[in-house]
């Protein structure tokens, strides 16, 4: 009977011990920067597309001006060594491409390079699901374009495509 106790006794620490040895991973994934969930908020990871269409819309200085902008749409891309976007109908708002970059440290702010009126100025953005909010201010001098006067308050809600 005794040897039958012990048996069973050495049996069970044996399977213990060989469970305790399965293979365990030390390498969680890593915990995204502050600034790498703010790309991925603006391009979804790589390159992303927001537009008008489908129930944005534009404000400028308290009005609506989404039948200008209707077709707008604007495509924010990274990779490991550039930002870019590109546009589509801006109505000479914004550049047809070009590079994005944070304001400093802020990460919930960009500016686009080029020439057009809304290049080179502060762009806040808010992500909120599948709707990307852009706001911005164009002031004088530099906000005349052959179609008119672009001065003026702007609120940019796109939506994801």
């Amino acid at each position: 009977m005794q040897k039958i106790v012990l048996s069973l006794i050495i049996t069970g620490f044996l399977a213990v011990s060989l469970f305790s040895c399965k293979e365990k991973k030390d390498d969680p994934t890593p915990s995204k920067t502050p600034e790498e969930l703010a790309i991925e908020d603006l391009t979804g990871g790589s390159s992303q597309v927001w537009v008008i269409a489908g129930g944005g819309s534009v404000i400028r200085d308290g009005r609506s001006e989404t039948n200008i902008y209707q077709t707008f749409e604007i495509t924010l891309a990274s990779t490991v060594s550039n930002k870019n976007y590109s546009t589509i109908n801006s109505n000479d708002l914004f550049d047809a491409n070009g590079n994005w970059s944070f304001v400093g440290t802020n990460l919930d702010k960009i500016t686009l390079t080029g020439n057009k009126p809304a290049s080179e100025r502060e762009i806040s953005f808010t992500r909120t699901g599948n709707d990307l909010r852009l706001v911005f201010s164009i002031t004088v001098p530099g906000a005349e374009l052959p179609s008119g006067a672009v001065a003026g308050n702007y609120t940019f809600n796109l939506k994801k495509k």
